[in-house]
């Protein structure tokens, strides 16, 4: 299996018709896998997430 950054660089390939052109490019890439790790990590962590219906409670309750 493609690490996510082979499968970013696959991908552009596809889409584009380009490798990626330098090593900026190839750390920009990396970069974009480090978000979308952190990303996944706060999965089912963030309040509003878990209890959206608590969230529109707050907003009749402000509204008076």
């Amino acid at each position: 299996m493609a690490s996510l950054l082979e499968t970013i660089e696959i991908s552009v390939a596809a889409w584009s018709g380009i490798a990626p052109p330098n090593e900026p490019a190839r750390r920009m890439a990396a970069d974009l896998a480090a978000s979308i790790a952190a990303f996944e990590a706060l999965r089912g962590t963030l309040a509003f997430e878990d209890e959206p219906a608590s969230f529109e409670a707050a907003l009749l309750e402000a509204k008076g």
